[in-house]
C-alpha cells in the first residue's frame, strides 16, 4: 500500500500537489500538517504528534470530520515525523511519500532524511517529493525519473558505500566508492532520459532537483 505523510514544510506549487493526490491508499497529517491538508483539500485518515503546532480550528474541523488523533507529548525520544512514519509501516505501508520534508531547518532536514533512510532495510521505499526536488533512497538500483538536463547528487549514509555505477549522466561512475565524511558526488547532470544509479553495497540518498540549479 502506498501511504502519504503531509508535514508542516515548505510546499510550493500547490497545484503540483494536488494533481497527486488520488494515487495514496491512505493518508497521514503531522501535526502542523494538518493546515497543508486542508488547503489541499484532504481529509488525512490520522493526524499525528504533540499537536504543538496545529491551529484550534485546523483540529475542531478535522475532528469534525472524524479523523483519527494519535496524540504524543511534547517532551519524546522522537520527531512527530518519525512517529508518521513507524504508523505507516505498522499499517502496512511498504511505500511512503513525504510531502514537506524539506525547509529552511537543516537539523529537520538531516533528521527526516536519515530516519527514513533507515527503512529502506526493511523494506519500506520512502521519497521525499516536491515540484522541484525528489529525495530517494536506494541499496541497490534506481531508474532516476528525469529529463536530460536535471541535476543529481548523491549523498552516502553510513561510512562507505561501495561500487557505485553511473550511467545516463555527465560525469559516471565505475566501481566508485563514497564516504560519509567526504562528500563529493554532487551536482552530476542527467544526459539522458532515466538515468540509472547502481551500488553493490551501502544505501545513497539520491536528491533529484527537476529545475536549473546554480
Amino acid at each position: 500500500m502506498k501511504y502519504l505523510v503531509i508535514t508542516n514544510g515548505t510546499y510550493g506549487d500547490l497545484d503540483w500537489y494536488r494533481s497527486r493526490i488520488n494515487k495514496f491508499a491512505k493518508k497521514i497529517a503531522v501535526d502542523g500538517g494538518a493546515r497543508r491538508a486542508r488547503e489541499l483539500g484532504i481529509i488525512p485518515d490520522w493526524i499525528v504528534g504533540d499537536m504543538d503546532s496545529i491551529s484550534e480550528q485546523d483540529r475542531c474541523f478535522m475532528q469534525e470530520a472524524g479523523v483519527s488523533f494519535e496524540l504524543h507529548p511534547a517532551e519524546k525520544d522522537f520527531t512527530d515525523t518519525q512517529i508518521a512514519l513507524r504508523l505507516a509501516e505498522r499499517e502496512g505501508g511498504r511505500e511512503i511519500e513525504i510531502w514537506g520534508g524539506t525547509g529552511s531547518r537543516l537539523d529537520h532536514n538531516l533528521s527526516n532524511i536519515l530516519s527514513a533512510s533507515s527503512f529502506l532495510e526493511r523494506g519500506i521505499n520512502i521519497v521525499f517529493e516536491s515540484p522541484d526536488l525528489s529525495v530517494y533512497f536506494v541499496n541497490k538500483q534506481l531508474v532516476v525519473p528525469g529529463a536530460p538536463g536535471d541535476t543529481v547528487s548523491l549523498i552516502a549514509l553510513g561510512n562507505r558505500v561501495f561500487g557505485v555505477d553511473l550511467s545516463g549522466f555527465k560525469y559516471p561512475l565505475d566501481k566508485a566508492t563514497l564516504e560519509l565524511n567526504w562528500q563529493w558526488a554532487v551536482s552530476n547532470i542527467i544526459t539522458r532520459k532515466n538515468p540509472v544509479v547502481r551500488l553493490d553495497s551501502g544505501i545513497l540518498a539520491v536528491f533529484h532537483y527537476k529545475q536549473p540549479v546554480p
